[in-house]
């Protein structure tokens, strides 16, 4: 089956947990080798609990798995750096996905080890008196891993070279796909069920699994296969097979349980609750905060921990956090003046390891209609400003700017500015037009302007300004949500070349909401509806404690406003409205687009600007979704190494590829 040598198996048990109350971290202590022997140990088990967890920073925080999930859909497409690792993705005549597509490939190559590994926990674990409860930690991540795999590829192997769900430490090279609701009911359904039987109401660990965490897996996978089931639009699915449930139940039935299990872990929160602002959710000096279930973690304070250096420069890849870095523009290239009387360019806004700064890479931007339709309502609402960056401010009196003995520089309309004040604004609407550089103006420097970047001016105004029609590839808000968040910067820049040292959440208390609202429209009944539930999330969307925009203390409750404006029939295009606001920049968009069967219909096209600073004029472009792609592709990788006929190979292989 899939090649995986002993070495490569074994190499997946390479930390270790420290098992000494709920309020202890995971203690992760690399080996340099490991045997098969020592993994029949307790102690080898309980080292492979731990690679469980570290396998999150795999995709979590990894900014191509970003791509995997956001370009391609209504909310992202390639930036002015792009490579082949987006513009494919983004399905626009930039390249086609393929087998040899990386950004698709990764879910499968990244989590076939560790199901592995999780096979020999659950094997092993009972002869050597692992308790039931630390079994079913691993239990966890076994189906968490297949359902990651099945909503990406279809059907998937079971079988990893000893037979199906058999821990395997010989290498080969053969491998059988099995179907979807093979999937979905010989380990998903069964290994959460048993994993909400016998895991702790509260975190063993910092960071845990627990029964909720595992109640929202289960009732987010019953609502998928429900969808699955039902098949709405003749999406394919692969291998071929009956959309007949083993188990003899209708979408119904799944939809129905996953709103009760979603209702019973609302009533039955035990550590975890809502945040109460949007803002409370997402700022880093809040970070693991209650409402986060599950998170793929860092740290600032160890290399040892982090796995990687956390004042250094940050790699671009696993187990860094970048993926905040991908939609992250230029904004070290906005110029201000160092005198009022002739146009002397300095940079006002430095590279900083802030939330609102930190490393451009310009891989990815968002659509224009993300910004305009999606968060149209920008007043009451928190969400826009609580997941954008839409206003750059001067730092240059940081230490080692270079500037710091310039208190006043000159900005927009020649007006004065000083630290901390707005450098460069993204304005909320089209209502007024910003006076861009224009070809004949002798500051013009190929759209550039005076402001560096092509931003325009408004009469009054010291900042420069865009608006959102004028969002181009080259330029755009950043990701307040993900961005930076450090405690050692001191009176300086800090580091904001290392990979971020904040956790990257994978799951949030949140979503239980959206899941019985979602299975309520599907048909699903109870004590509340669809309406009562999305009105939990938009009442606390309405409550302010901080606005980013402004950069000050900002408390109102327009909640009552927000519960107001909600439709009095709730829809499935109104519930992904609602999970774009939530959860936009967080890896979920293209499964939710794919769930719903939605992909095409939301994604066919899209505005954005050029990929030159002075390129404001909004462009529709394009995308060719086809039925097929709504599963990637198996990766080649894995293809070269099965030795099997080619007929075999090509079965193997998703059709349309």
């Amino acid at each position: 089956m899939i090649k995986h040598s002993k070495k490569v198996i074994i190499g997946a048990f390479f930390l270790s947990l420290t098992l000494t109350g709920c309020n202890e971290i995971l203690d992760e202590q690399p080996r340099t080798t490991y045997t098969v022997d020592y993994f029949s140990t307790t102690q080898g088990l309980n080292e492979g609990v731990t690679a469980l967890y570290r396998h999150l920073r795999s995709l979590y925080g990894n900014g191509y798995y970003m791509s995997n999930c956001q370009n391609g859909t209504d909310e992202s497409t390639w930036g002015q750096s792009a490579d082949g690792n987006f513009k494919e993705l983004d399905m626009s005549g930039q390249g086609n996905i393929n087998s040899n597509t990386f950004p698709t490939s990764m879910v499968w190559n990244s989590v076939f080890p560790y199901i592995n590994t999780a096979n020999g926990i659950i094997e092993k674990g009972p002869a050597l008196g692992v308790s039931e409860s630390l079994i079913s930690e691993a239990r966890f991540f076994r189906a968490f891993d297949y359902f990651l795999l099945v909503q990406t590829y279809g059907g998937v192997p079971l079988d990893l070279g000893s037979g199906e769900l058999a821990f395997n430490i010989n290498p080969s090279a053969t491998s059988v796909r099995n179907t979807v609701p093979e999937v979905y009911s010989k380990v998903i359904f069964s290994d959460l069920k048993k994993a909400i039987d016998n895991l702790p109401a509260t975190p063993r660990v910092t960071g845990g699994v627990t029964k909720n965490v595992a109640r929202l897996f289960l009732a987010k996978a019953y609502l998928t296969y429900g969808w699955w089931l039902q098949n709405p639009n003749n999406i394919p699915t692969y291998p071929e097979t009956a959309r007949t449930d083993l188990d003899g139940h209708n979408a119904q039935w799944y939809f129905q349980q996953a709103y009760d299990i979603a209702l019973t872990a609302i009533n039955n929160p035990g550590p975890y609750a809502l945040q109460p602002t949007y803002y409370d959710v997402n700022v880093g000096s809040n970070d693991r905060n209650s409402e986060c279930m599950l998170y793929a973690d860092h740290t600032q304070s160890s290399s040892y921990y982090n796995e990687s250096n956390p004042v250094g420069q940050g790699s671009g890849w696993s187990p860094d956090n970048f993926a905040a870095w991908m939609q992250t523009w230029n904004y070290t290239n906005i110029k201000s003046s160092k005198s009022s009387t002739a146009w002397d360019p300095g940079s006002s806004v430095q590279r900083a390891a802030t939330q609102t700064l930190g490393r451009p890479w310009v891989r990815m931007a968002p659509t224009i209609g993300v910004i305009k339709n999606t968060f149209a309502d920008k007043t009451n609402d928190s969400r826009y400003d609580g997941t954008f960056v839409t206003s750059y401010r001067g730092n240059w009196n940081k230490e080692a700017t270079g500037l710091t003995s310039y208190t006043v520089l000159y900005n927009a309309n020649n007006l004065p500015v000083h630290p901390d004040d707005a450098i460069l604004s993204f304005l909320s609407d089209d209502s007024q037009i910003p006076s861009y550089p224009k070809s004949t103006d002798a500051t013009y420097n190929n759209g550039q302007g005076l402001s560096g970047v092509g931003a325009g001016t408004l009469p009054g105004r010291a900042d420069w300004v865009v608006a959102p029609n004028g969002i181009s590839r080259m330029i755009f808000p950043g990701l307040w949500k993900i961005g930076t968040y450090r405690t050692d910067n001191g009176n300086g820049l800090g580091y904001p070349n290392a990979g971020l040292t904040r956790p990257f959440n994978v799951a949030k208390f949140s979503e239980f909401y959206f899941i019985a609202a979602e299975a309520a429209v599907k048909g699903a009944s109870g004590a509340m509806t669809a309406r009562d539930l999305i009105n939990v999330i938009r009442a606390r969307a309405g409550k302010w404690k901080f606005n980013n925009a402004q950069n000050v203390a900002y408390v109102a409750d327009n909640s009552a406003a927000m519960v107001a404006a909600t439709p009095s029939v709730i829809t499935i295009d109104y519930i992904l409205a609602e999970r774009s606001r939530e959860y936009y920049g967080e890896f979920y968009r293209w499964y939710d687009l794919v769930r719903t069967q939605k992909w095409e219909e939301y994604a066919a096209s899209y505005q954005i600007g050029g990929t030159n600073y002075g390129d404001h004029t909004p462009q529709t472009v394009s995308r060719n979704i086809q039925k097929f792609h709504y599963l990637r592709p198996i990766p080649q990788s894995q293809l070269d190494a099965m030795e099997v006929s080619a007929d075999v190979k090509a079965k193997y292989q998703k059709p349309g590829y």
